[in-house]
């Protein structure tokens, strides 16, 4: 509980800041989170912490599931604050991870569904963790150019005026 409060606070904090700059600054005022692996948890969370337009979810793990004993990251599922999202909500995954798998991304539809949010997922055959990655041997190209064109259309769709 304790790191989840901590990882609430630095990732609301920073997020309340930056889209309160947007909201006033910036063209349409609308403002969209995007993250991976960790950061896709992050989306989320500022997503369901904070009022926004969109979330990109790329491969965000944790957010269901139970972190393994032994793993270097100490955080717990938030799938319970699902209820609380503020936008839709855009998940990108890949088939073959283990973190989220496909049975983790799974849960959390059922949440969405569960709860009315508006939310599009896209499952990648063959793409594993990190499938955007151009530095790693994880690297889909196809995966991650259609995923980028997805990216791209949803934000296109609920951030333009």
């Amino acid at each position: 509980m304790c790191t989840y409060i901590t990882e609430k606070i630095a990732v609301e904090g920073s997020a309340k800041g930056a889209s309160g700059w947007i909201k006033v600054t910036e063209g349409s005022g609308k403002v969209g989170t995007i993250g991976y692996c960790s950061g896709g948890r992050q989306s989320f969370l500022s997503a369901v912490s904070l009022d926004l337009d969109a979330a990109v979810d790329c491969y965000g793990a944790f957010i269901s599931g139970e972190v393994p004993e032994g793993h270097p990251l100490k955080v717990g599922p938030i799938l319970d604050k699902t209820p609380n999202l503020s936008c839709p909500l855009l998940g990108l995954f890949g088939a073959e991870d283990k973190y989220p798998s496909p049975e983790h991304v799974a849960e959390l539809e059922e949440a969405l569904k569960a709860n009315g949010k508006t939310y599009e997922f896209h499952s990648y055959p063959g793409a594993g963790h990190s499938f955007f990655a151009v530095d790693r041997p994880a690297y889909r190209p196809e995966a991650a150019m259609d995923g980028w064109n997805k990216i791209f259309t949803f934000y296109a769709r609920y951030l333009t005026t």
